[in-house]
């Protein structure tokens, strides 16, 4: 056991932030300033207050997420090169979509979010095949295929935003505003959260696990495609012309995805629980993580999701102040929220307060994602209220 001196004269030798980095962190960020600084002069004419200090606080932001997290920078790049070269395909006409070989079956937002889709599922067959043989390989080509999943699906989206314009200035709008369009940030987030958790413990024999709810989001998303031709763009209904929703809803998404992987994580705890007192030289007890492992990942999972639905739920509540004239309406996608946050702030207190671990929050962590999914679909379904718009 280190003693305290020890570990104070750790610290002190550990050195700073920026000690730490390097020259591609440096360019990196004077990438982001001057895409900043470009988007400023060339759309600031345009944007109110609120939207420039979106565009302000945008990026330190980013900045800041690709010096803590280095994959994000080469992450970012490549879909940010996609999306340029996809504009430059459309060549400021919409009607190219059908008419580009490359927009047609690769680039336009439609192409793009298909290649998506079949890479997820493609990834979670990988994932649980290299668990299955134990194939570091097959687990490595895997998370290859995720990375380009999430490449694929953030152009989408890019891509979507500007063919919005191309369509009718009018109709222009950050995607992020219907159903289709969160089912496919959901998906993005979840899957980058959990590369970087999968980097940060260098283990990827959770990637199934995880990919099994991105994939159940893609069949849902195909299906809502295809059946309610919801691909379509349509302008946006006057309540969510407002700048609340281009920070409202990304925040509540990088919860969802927490929530969503945490609850996957939990499987996985409660199979290699189960396979240490059971079978011991078992599979799951062998080729699955250590619960510790699973337990801390759980944690930080849900810590993380919690932090950012905070966050979206009192901006949500602002939002609703500016479009409804009050800050709370028990309106039940308002409620839902409400037993979505208490679910996770007592999970959180039980954990942090009264040390519980094990197996019962492993299963609260698996029904927190069914009242999640409640609150973001099931609501949507069967329910109506000030919301109306996201119905089904």
């Amino acid at each position: 056991m280190a003693t305290q001196q020890e570990m104070i004269d750790s610290l002190i030798e550990q050195p700073g932030l920026f000690q730490r980095l390097g020259l591609t962190d440096w360019l990196w960020a004077g990438l982001i300033l001057a895409a900043t600084a470009f988007v400023f002069v060339q759309y600031g004419q345009v944007m109110d207050a609120y939207e420039i200090g979106i565009l302000a606080m945008t990026a330190p932001g980013l900045v800041a997420l690709g010096w803590f997290w280095k994959s994000f920078q080469p992450y970012a790049l490549t879909v940010a090169v996609f999306s340029l070269f996809s504009a430059w395909l459309y060549s400021g006409s919409y009607a190219n979509a059908e008419s580009v070989f490359g927009l047609k079956f690769l680039l336009s937002s439609q192409s793009a979010i298909m290649w998506m889709s079949a890479l997820f599922v493609m990834a979670t067959v990988a994932y649980f095949g290299g668990l299955l043989a134990n194939s570091d390989f097959t687990q490595k080509t895997a998370t290859a295929i995720t990375w380009a999943a999430l490449i694929m699906g953030f152009t989408g989206l890019m891509v979507r935003w500007y063919e919005s314009y191309l369509i009718d200035p009018e109709f222009g709008h950050i995607p992020v505003s219907n159903l289709y369009e969160v089912f496919i940030l959901f998906c993005l987030m979840t899957g980058l959260l959990y590369l970087y958790y999968e980097q940060q413990y260098k283990n990827r024999s959770l990637g199934g696990f995880v990919l099994l709810v991105i994939s159940a989001a893609v069949g849902f998303l195909l299906w809502y495609s295809f059946e309610r031709n919801a691909a379509k763009i349509l302008p946006l209904v006057p309540a969510l012309k407002s700048y609340w929703m281009k920070i409202h809803v990304p925040a509540n998404f990088v919860g969802y995805g927490a929530f969503a992987l945490a609850s996957m994580v939990s499987v996985a705890y409660l199979l290699r629980a189960n396979g240490e007192k059971n079978n011991p030289q078992g599979f799951a007890a062998t080729r699955l993580p250590p619960l510790e492992m699973l337990d801390d990942i759980t944690y930080k999972a849900i810590a993380l999701g919690f932090a950012f639905f905070t966050v979206a739920t009192i901006l949500g509540a602002m939002w609703a102040a500016e479009a409804w004239g009050g800050y709370w309406s028990w309106d039940p996608k308002e409620t839902w929220a409400l037993i979505v946050w208490l679910n996770y702030a007592a999970w959180l207190h039980l954990r942090l307060s009264k040390g519980w671990r094990g197996v019962p929050m492993a299963w609260w962590a698996i029904i927190g994602l069914f009242v999640t999914v409640f609150a973001f679909l099931g609501v949507n379904m069967f329910l109506s209220g000030l919301h109306s718009y996201g119905e089904l």
